[in-house]
């Protein structure tokens, strides 16, 4: 048992030695897989990106475990790991594509879901260092007033330093989280019934619809990255965000406009179709192609992240050492995930009814000039609930209780205080609920 107590000591070389193991077992099949298809173009391609995928793989592992084995914040290195996984998870998916090519498309649906939830990931550990280190919200509300980037500032109104900033960054970050597994999954369906004709831009083609919206509601959540960086940058200055921002923007902007480029090249024939040299359709080679550069970026993202997302700064030798278990379990929880995407649907469904209810009030300019992205002040009891709950979750009781009045509780203060109540007795409440949890 005191060896079990001890894992901080012998995790990494566990981890490497079982990553040794692999590789001694994986590469000579590589090997042995190459010497029986030499003449097939895409097999040689496919073990020129396993060498590139089977040399990231250590980087990446080597800093999950960094993180794990001095796991002193983790409300901010859960959301770090979870983000380091992009490397891994991007190159073997890719890899894998270009070995079974039939079952690519199933194999990128788990990269494109990661995608989102990597963006949200990033987004949730930018708001968890402010809200542990300043009050946000008194902090934004006393700064001029933040700009839309051009050329969004002639499409949205001014989102008002403060709650209704902070609200609409969040939100305009977990549209993305949500609507990226939707059209991924409409995307599979429509696979099966030979309608997604990917690489094909036509009427008929479900590929060109579903690429337009997963490419705007792309580009509008890191657009709400880029705003509330660019609000809180002196904030945010101790944890360096451009650096981190730079390696995930690169990554899915790198992955998602070749992918877009090389279809383009299929559609005018750049890419042809020579079934008995490429053992494959144009279609076919387009996708081989983007998983192979896939695997490729992939290493020099390796050693990006590793220096971007740093376990250095969480060192930390007189900090009580966490549970092996504990370490591993907040880095697979996703409550925290669950109760932003619950939230974000619950607005979004509360404001829509809202607007279509207020119609005509609308159409006579009896609308707030203020009204945003969202209505700050939508569903603020549903709202500062999963704040608090989700608070408890990742940091513990009291300082939970802390956070989730500076997350997104002050609809609901403000309710409570007409009805001369104190919103310390909904803390309690939760309190002898037992909804509050330790880390």
């Amino acid at each position: 048992m005191s060896c079990f107590y001890q894992w901080r000591a012998w995790i990494r070389p566990f981890g490497m030695a079982i990553y040794c193991l692999v590789l001694v077992i994986a590469l000579p099949l590589m090997i042995v897989e190459l010497k029986q298809a030499e003449t097939k173009w895409h097999v040689k391609g496919w073990f020129i990106g396993g060498l590139f995928v089977l040399s990231c793989l250590p980087i990446s592992l080597w800093s999950i475990l960094q993180h794990l084995v001095f796991y002193s914040k983790p409300y901010l290195q859960r959301h770090i790991i979870r983000i380091l996984w992009m490397v891994p998870i991007y190159a073997l998916n890719a890899w894998l594509a270009m070995r079974f090519n039939s079952a690519a498309i199933y194999l990128d649906t788990l990269r494109e879901c990661y995608e989102a939830y990597v963006i949200y990931n990033f987004m949730a550990y930018l708001r968890n260092f402010l809200v542990m280190e300043y009050d946000l919200e008194a902090t934004l509300e006393m700064r001029p007033q933040v700009q839309h980037i051009m050329p969004a500032n002639w499409i949205l109104p001014v989102w008002r330093n403060g709650r209704d900033f902070i609200h609409n960054c969040k939100h305009g970050v977990l549209q993305y989280t949500v609507v990226r597994p939707i059209t991924t999954g409409i995307s599979l369906i429509c696979e099966l019934a030979g309608v997604y004709k990917e690489g094909e831009f036509s009427a008929t083609s479900a590929w060109t619809y579903l690429v337009f919206i997963d490419n705007i509601s792309q580009i509008f959540a890191l657009y709400c990255l880029a705003l509330f960086y660019k609000a809180c940058k002196e904030e945010l200055s101790p944890i360096s965000p451009l650096g981190k921002f730079l390696c995930i923007k690169a990554v899915i902007f790198a992955t998602f406009w070749q992918s877009f480029l090389l279809q383009i090249l299929v559609s005018t024939g750049l890419i042809p179709n020579k079934p008995d040299l490429y053992f494959y359709d144009a279609s076919s080679i387009a996708t081989g192609l983007q998983d192979f550069l896939i695997c490729i970026e992939m290493m020099l993202a390796a050693v990006a992240h590793y220096y971007a997302f740093s376990h250095k700064p969480y060192v930390d030798l007189a900090a009580e050492p966490v549970p092996c278990c504990e370490a591993f379990f907040q880095m697979l929880n996703v409550s925290d995930v669950k109760a932003d995407v619950y939230e974000h649907v619950r607005v979004v469904g509360g404001t829509v009814k809202r607007t279509i209810g207020r119609g005509p009030a609308a159409e006579s300019g009896t609308m707030d000039e203020r009204s945003g992205l969202l209505d700050t002040h939508a569903n603020d009891y549903e709202t500062s609930y999963i704040a608090i709950e989700e608070a408890s979750n990742f940091i513990g009781d009291g300082q939970g209780r802390v956070v989730a009045r500076r997350l997104d509780v002050g609809g609901l203060q403000d309710a409570l205080s007409s009805d001369n109540e104190e919103p310390e007795d909904l803390s309690s409440d939760f309190q002898d609920r037992g909804r509050y949890s330790q880390c």
